[in-house]
Order: C-alpha cells, then sequence, then structure tokens
C-alpha cells in the first residue's frame, strides 16, 4: 500500500511564540545586560510556560528596576476606572501605578532607567486602556529619550477584522487615544509602531514579533492559554463579545450580561420579549453570528434581582464576523421594537455617562442617530466607511506580519 504525507507549513502545528519568549531566547535580554530596567505590565504577561515576566525579568542578565501597571492594577484585581495604588513586588522592587494619582509616568520615575520594556496582553479595542498607557509611556519615554521595547502578543481578534468608527479628535481621550477604527485589526506591537509613526512621537522603538502567528487566527487557534485581562474578560472569546456590547452598555439600557455569568454576550431587559427579539435579530442575517432566546436575572448591576429577557449571542464564524457593526444592529432592532422604553432608558444616563458612550465609540453623532432616527442601525454601522478604508491603507506599512 501506497502513502501519500502532505507536507504542510510547521506553524499550522506549532503554539504562536510570544514576543517575551522570543525577548529571552533571541539574544534581546543578553544585549541590555547590566542595564536598568522597567517592566510595563500586569498579570496577562505569562510566558509560554505560564511563568509570569515580571519573575522572569527578576532572574535575566540586567537589573529590574521597577515596574509599572496599567488599569486593574499588577494582580487584575481592580474594576474599571478603580483607582489602584503603588505597592512593592518580590525583592521590594517598586510597583508604580499608571492608573493612580496619574496615568503617566513623572520625569523621577524615568531616574537612572536605561530602558522601558512593555509586556501585557491586549484585546484588540481602541478603548481598552492598556494600548493607552503604552502611547503615554511612550510619549514621555521620547522625552527622556529613554528606549521603549514592546514584547508583542496576539490580538485575540485577529489580524484582519477592522470595524467601527475613527476617533475624533476632540473626543480624544484615555478610553480612545489613538485615531484607528474601534476594531483596528492590529496587535499591540503595531499599534506602537503606527503611532510613534503616525503621531510623530519619534519614541526609540523596537518590537520583539511573535512567530508563527497569522492573520486570520483566533486566539484559540495560537494554542495559548488565556489569562483573564480585567474582571468581565473571563474567557479568550469574551473579547469579541464585548466589541459587539460593550459600546451599547456604556448607555444603560439594556444589561448586557455584567452582572451574570456571560459578560457582553447576553442582551436583555425585563421589558423585552425574547423570542421575538431573538427572531427580528436573526432575521437580519448577520454573517457569523445567530440570536438564541435568553432569560437571566442578574447578581448585580443594571436590572439586578430582576428578570430579564433577551438573548444570547452566539458567534458561529469569527471570520466573517464583524462585531461593532453588529451591536449596532442590535441596538437599532432594540429601538425599532422598544421605541418607548429604549428612549426612557437613555434618558436615565447622566451627561457624565453620555459623554462616556461618545468617547468609547470615538464620536457623537453615532449617539445622535439614535435619539433622532427610528432607524438608526444603518446610518451606525456606515458612519465612518470611507475612513475606515483609508485607515486599511495607511496601517499595511505599519504591519509586522
Amino acid at each position: 500500500m501506497r502513502y501519500i504525507f502532505l507536507l504542510l507549513p510547521i506553524f499550522l502545528f506549532s503554539q504562536v511564540q510570544l514576543g517575551v519568549d522570543a525577548f529571552f531566547e533571541d539574544g534581546h535580554a543578553e544585549r541590555l545586560k547590566g542595564k536598568n530596567v522597567v517592566l510595563v505590565t500586569n498579570h496577562t504577561a505569562v510566558d509560554q510556560n505560564l511563568c509570569l515576566s515580571a519573575d522572569r525579568f527578576l532572574t535575566a542578565p540586567f537589573k529590574l528596576v521597577g515596574l509599572w501597571t496599567p488599569e486593574h492594577g499588577l494582580q487584575g484585581l481592580s474594576y474599571a476606572g478603580e483607582h489602584v495604588a503603588d505597592s512593592k513586588y518580590k525583592n521590594s522592587v517598586p510597583v508604580f501605578s499608571l492608573h493612580g494619582d496619574s496615568k503617566r509616568p513623572p520625569k523621577e520615575t524615568f531616574k537612572g532607567v536605561d530602558v522601558v520594556i512593555y509586556d501585557i496582553q491586549d484585546i484588540g479595542l481602541r478603548s481598552y486602556t492598556f494600548a493607552s498607557t503604552l502611547y503615554v509611556v511612550m510619549e514621555e519615554a521620547a522625552r527622556f529619550k529613554i528606549p521603549v521595547i514592546v514584547l508583542d502578543r496576539p490580538n485575540p481578534l485577529g489580524g484582519v477584522m477592522v470595524d467601527g468608527p475613527m476617533l475624533s479628535q476632540n473626543l480624544r481621550s484615555f478610553v480612545g487615544y489613538l485615531n484607528v477604527p474601534y476594531c483596528h485589526g492590529m496587535t499591540i506591537g503595531e499599534l506602537a509602531q503606527f503611532f510613534n509613526s503616525e503621531y510623530k512621537v519619534r519614541c526609540d522603538l523596537k518590537v520583539v514579533p511573535m512567530k508563527h502567528w497569522t492573520r486570520s487566527m483566533s486566539y484559540r487557534d495560537t494554542k495559548l492559554k488565556w489569562i483573564p485581562t480585567s474582571p468581565h474578560i473571563p474567557e479568550m472569546d469574551t473579547p469579541l463579545y464585548c466589541a459587539t456590547t460593550g459600546v451599547l452598555g456604556e448607555l444603560g439600557i439594556v444589561n448586557i450580561g455584567v452582572g451574570y455569568t456571560l459578560p457582553f454576550k447576553l442582551v436583555g431587559a425585563p421589558w423585552i420579549n425574547a423570542e421575538i427579539f431573538a427572531k427580528t435579530l436573526n432575521d437580519q442575517k448577520r454573517l457569523g453570528v445567530r440570536f438564541i432566546p435568553f432569560h437571566y436575572r442578574p447578581f448585580y448591576g443594571l436590572f439586578k434581582g430582576q428578570d430579564c429577557h433577551g438573548v444570547m449571542i452566539d458567534v458561529t464564524d469569527s471570520g466573517s464576523y464583524q462585531p461593532i457593526s453588529t451591536g449596532y444592529m442590535i441596538t437599532g432592532v432594540l429601538k425599532s421594537l422598544y421605541p418607548k422604553p429604549f428612549l426612557e432608558q437613555i434618558s436615565k444616563a447622566t451627561q457624565l455617562r453620555k459623554n462616556l458612550f461618545c468617547k468609547v465609540n470615538g464620536t457623537d453623532t453615532i449617539l445622535k442617530y439614535l435619539l433622532t432616527d427610528p432607524y438608526p442601525a444603518w446610518k451606525c454601522i456606515s458612519y465612518d466607511q470611507k475612513e475606515r478604508e483609508a485607515f486599511k491603507k495607511t496601517r499595511e506599512k505599519h504591519l509586522l506580519y
């Protein structure tokens, strides 16, 4: 009997090698021997053996002189927006919070520092503040002529999907610092290069890329373990759902599963008919997703202790799925089916909450559509379409993979 063996590329069977592993295995760490290093990091930064980057840096050939941490803190214990205090790590290494009294490292934290290294797992959304922390670190490091090294990690949404509005300059904030689409389809290393060049930061920047990562990969395809990036991003597919309902959740119109066991995977309220809502959503025939009638009672948050009816979102094909567009479609269907409670819930939102909604969207136009248009979905989805296409061309020169 003859056997035919297919020789497929080895990366199809290999675990993705992270930037941190390449940093130690390819000699980058040795070249910093005798240098004083600050690591911008948190609990998500682990190597292929699930060893914390912070712990590997303690035994590296250079000296770890400080840890800088983003929102949620070094161990990921703090909730969104919560003040994070400075602390100490092993060997009395000082931990400086970049989500405490200041979101920028002050001048004195650079004293005696030879290089700053960034290693944090991002989730691929413009509004997630881990990336904003990197940008302000790069800006301050450029001021003091301190090199920055970014250890690259996968975008859990993959490297192909580009979806959602661009960022209006007048709404630039820590939840939207870079003029890219809400889902930008870039790794953190690629974003760093984009920021450094397009914003003329002129930071002495080096990115240590991954190996075996391709743009079409889901996080599951990487064969890497997922470390929850924050309290409501527990699973490797949660970023996909966060991109779908997270923006909607900012207005407090419906419960999006935060406060229940399925954060970002649900859309529900006491005034929704689950079966009609699910059928109407499925009739829109969005690619890569289906909607299942669902009933639940939140433990905390919006509608705490009340019976909520709505849908569970089931992404069936992440390759064709457009999360923010689907989120706008869900919002539009909510308004068309339930205009009175929809507008009543928006009217209950504080101005601060409405402002945050606009900042996360990157524009105030979406809120205007929701308030004034009886069928806002398609206007929201098509908004900034030409600008997105222009972005795709601009980003090409910054792509590493």
